[in-house]
């Protein structure tokens, strides 16, 4: 749309649908009403009339100018960026580590680009992964790498030893994430900021409960679950619930030690897996057979936000996104049906206080509208890194400057060099994903798709 910046003229085109798109503009009929009533009010059309949106767009284009001018004085003594009041002129990105099922040469392209965000911003940057078969830890890319393992003790003797002023939890896949929040209470103490997402957030969304009582704050829709903590915790839960149920466990990558259960003998045997790989685990009610949808999020700390790409699984609900074949953008959904799961996605991620990138996953019901949260990733995700190809947005390296406290309208849109990274992408095409297995090398491995993650790339 475009407005007059003086007089209380503007236009703005809306699809001719009878469920329109983005409810983000829903305000401009507001704005269109009380410029009307305005307007007969003082008789007259002529002069300047105060339009609401003139004073936002001048706020708008003062804090622009301002943060040009920062941009412009900066010298080599004030290198780096001021976040949350503090200079960060070193900051240290943790890696995936080493390989494994479930991540490791996936996350390689978000930390690469995380990288090359942070040297073009002037940022010396330290990086931990012992993964030598990656691009980021190539010579020419981080300041400084090490070949460590992404472990608590590692990460602790680098802080140490580099004293960086910030760090990076959100590039490194789940592994990343973990260390994150095992070491929150120290990162203080070590003179370490968190830049992007707050930890808090993070935990919120890893621990199944805390985050359904999140959605529930807000009135959005979790499928109806119970978090235990020992066996005799989940039968309870079970028998509550009813059968047939999902398990999964807390913290855990790739769906590890999660499965179906459709009676309680199989519940106890699902426990006992989930059990061995996290201290919690979540009984869930099965969807089954439901549509399996996701939406790649972007806010920065101005609370700007924008949904990237979405996507659909071939696959219903049920196998893993990462054994699933994934379609972009979503080929089933209708407009009314995406603008839903759209207008979801943003409050969510508001309400959760995501600072970066993250992605979000339904079930729709392929019959109705009933539509669940699955689980919000508040990180770089394996899906970031097709939709980054997919739609030619490039989300590790947007998500790594917004983390500085950039807001998204003052990053540059790479391809075309003028316009920001404010906007939505639109694909004339489809874009497909396609797992691959390497089961030859595994005896007795069972070759049937669930929900615990079995391929090694895609």
């Amino acid at each position: 749309g475009i407005y007059h910046t003086d007089l209380p003229y503007f236009s703005v085109q809306f699809h001719p649908e009878s469920n329109p798109g983005p409810r983000d503009t829903e305000v401009l009929f507001d704005i269109f009403i009380s410029t009307v009533q305005r307007c007969i009010a003082a008789g007259k059309v002529e002069g300047p009339v105060e339009f609401p949106g003139t004073a936002a767009a001048k706020e708008r284009r003062e804090q622009t100018e301002k943060w040009e001018r920062e941009l412009a004085s900066d010298d080599s003594d004030k290198s780096g960026r001021i976040v949350n009041g503090r200079r960060i002129r070193k900051v240290l990105v943790l890696g995936s580590g080493g390989l494994s099922i479930g991540q490791a040469g996936e996350f390689d392209y978000s930390g690469s680009q995380a990288i090359k965000a942070l040297k073009e911003e002037g940022i010396y940057t330290v990086l931990i992964n012992p993964n030598i078969a990656t691009i980021q830890t190539s010579k020419g890319l981080a300041d400084k790498c090490y070949f460590l393992p992404v472990t608590p003790d590692c990460v602790r003797k680098v802080i140490k030893h580099e004293r960086p002023d910030g760090i990076y939890c959100t590039f490194g896949g789940q592994t990343a994430l973990n260390i994150g929040v095992k070491l929150k209470d120290e990162f203080e103490g070590l003179g370490v900021q968190v830049l992007g997402t707050p930890i808090e957030t993070i935990m919120v969304t890893e621990d199944r409960e805390r985050f359904a009582t999140a959605m529930a704050e807000i009135n959005e829709k979790c499928a109806k679950s119970h978090a235990a903590d020992n066996i005799e915790e989940a039968i309870v839960a079970a028998n509550d619930i009813g059968y047939p149920l999902i398990i999964r466990a807390a913290y855990a990558l790739g769906g590890l030690g999660s499965g179906f259960a459709s009676n309680e003998e199989e519940l106890v045997a699902l426990c006992r897996k989930a059990f061995a790989a996290s201290p919690q685990v979540l009984v869930e009610r099965s969807m089954k057979g439901w549509k399996e949808i996701e939406y790649e999020v972007v806010r920065d700390s101005y609370d700007n936000c924008i949904t990237v790409c979405n996507m659909e699984n071939f696959d219903p609900l049920g196998i893993h996104t990462g054994d699933s074949i994934v379609v972009a953008p979503s080929q089933t959904l209708s407009d009314e049906d995406y603008q839903m799961l759209r207008t979801t996605a943003v409050s969510v991620i508001r309400h959760l206080g995501v600072v970066g990138e993250c992605n979000i996953q339904y079930a729709l019901n392929p019959h109705s509208r009933e539509y669940c949260i699955i689980e919000v990733n508040a990180r770089l995700s394996r899906s970031s890194a097709l939709a980054s190809k997919a739609t030619g947005y490039p989300l590790a390296f947007v998500a790594a400057k917004l983390g500085l406290g950039i807001p998204l309208n003052l990053i540059r849109n790479n391809v075309t060099k003028e316009t920001t990274a404010c906007f939505e992408p639109s694909l004339d095409y489809i874009v497909v994903k396609i797992p691959r297995w390497d089961l030859k090398k595994f005896d007795r491995v069972s070759k049937n798709l669930s929900s615990a993650m079995k391929s090694v790339g895609e």
